[in-house]
């Protein structure tokens, strides 16, 4: 009997649709453009879904902390109106209520460590504003680190390493997606807990630099952290164009060869980029990818784990309660 996507947690590490939201989109209503919303999430049996704070370009650095701001207020207000069905997670314990309530359970995320400035006070705010996951990079370069446009070689800065040191007492989540090689690697050597990517892919299958290599991702399994499997057509396959969900089962049957399914996990980027996958055009198609991992031979207990299971094990690894 096939495996059915409402007999399993399924957790999305990664979508932009707060930006919808700042430009007018109801998430509580079903809309044909975008990717995400509350309807389609349903349809899908989403039951966890991170969503990223993503500041514009043209906002930083100077402005970064105020759009931040704007943009958390936005989503609160959203969810705000749509309580009966969406809570932001604030600890691992209130996740299984959340659940148990027949809720999306939101887990809020900042893209770009340009919103903290170079305080750590900023850090320790936006944690009691409920932001649970940072993004230290995008493509830039910022007071933490190099992202993956600058050279690889760059590391963490001095500040860098204690907002490290800060998120694991604060029971963050650090996210390495977007940081160059020297960064990945510092955080691999200074974080006490596990670390996710949470939209990045396979650079032996396609060689974008946003997508980690065979090393970074045994690694990220060493420290029992998790890559999450991107939709990103660019980052899926070198002609990207023609992008399907089949692409999306290559990179996890490569990463499951390599390291185990144990640390492999969806990180779909909804709402980041305009084309997605053909059989994963929105949120609502997530059951497909779970039909596609059953025909190419995965174990029940193993799709279990990658379209949920291990971000669970993560979130209770790193979130306080």
């Amino acid at each position: 009997m096939l495996l059915r996507s409402k007999d399993i947690i399924i957790a999305d590490a990664h979508c932009d649709t707060i930006l919808e939201i700042n430009k007018g989109k109801k998430i509580g209503i079903r809309s044909d453009k975008g990717h995400v919303d509350i309807p389609r999430m349903i349809e899908g049996n989403i039951n966890i879904q991170f969503f990223a704070v993503f500041v514009e370009p043209q906002f930083k650095p100077h402005c970064a902390l105020e759009r931040t701001l704007h943009l958390i207020d936005d989503f609160f207000k959203e969810i705000e109106e749509n309580k009966a069905k969406i809570e932001i997670v604030i600890n691992f314990c209130n996740i299984d209520r959340i659940l148990k309530n027949n809720r999306i359970a939101a887990l809020l995320c900042i893209e770009g460590g340009e919103a903290i400035q170079e305080d750590l006070s900023l850090l320790r705010i936006f944690y009691r504003l409920g932001v649970r996951c940072l993004t230290l990079t995008w493509n830039q370069r910022n007071a933490i680190g190099d992202g993956i446009n600058e050279k690889p070689v760059g590391g963490l800065s001095n500040f860098g390493i204690e907002v490290i040191k800060e998120m694991n007492n604060l029971g963050m989540l650090i996210d390495v997606s977007h940081l160059n090689q020297g960064g990945f690697w510092d955080v691999i050597r200074y974080s006490e807990y596990p670390v996710i990517a949470s939209h990045s892919n396979v650079y032996e299958i396609c060689n974008h630099p946003r997508n980690i290599n065979q090393k970074q991702i045994k690694a990220l399994a060493e420290k029992d952290g998790v890559i999450c499997i991107t939709f990103v057509p660019f980052l899926l396959r070198k002609c990207f164009d023609t992008a399907e969900a089949e692409d999306v089962v290559t990179h996890i049957k490569y990463i499951k060869k390599l390291v185990g399914v144990d640390y492999i996990g969806i990180g779909s980027d909804f709402d980041g980029t305009e084309s997605m996958p053909k059989g994963l055009e929105h949120v609502g198609k997530m059951p497909f990818l779970i039909e596609l991992l059953s025909k190419n031979g995965f174990k029940d207990s193993e799709i279990e784990k990658i379209m949920g299971g291990n971000i669970i094990r993560l979130l209770k690894r790193v979130l306080k309660g």
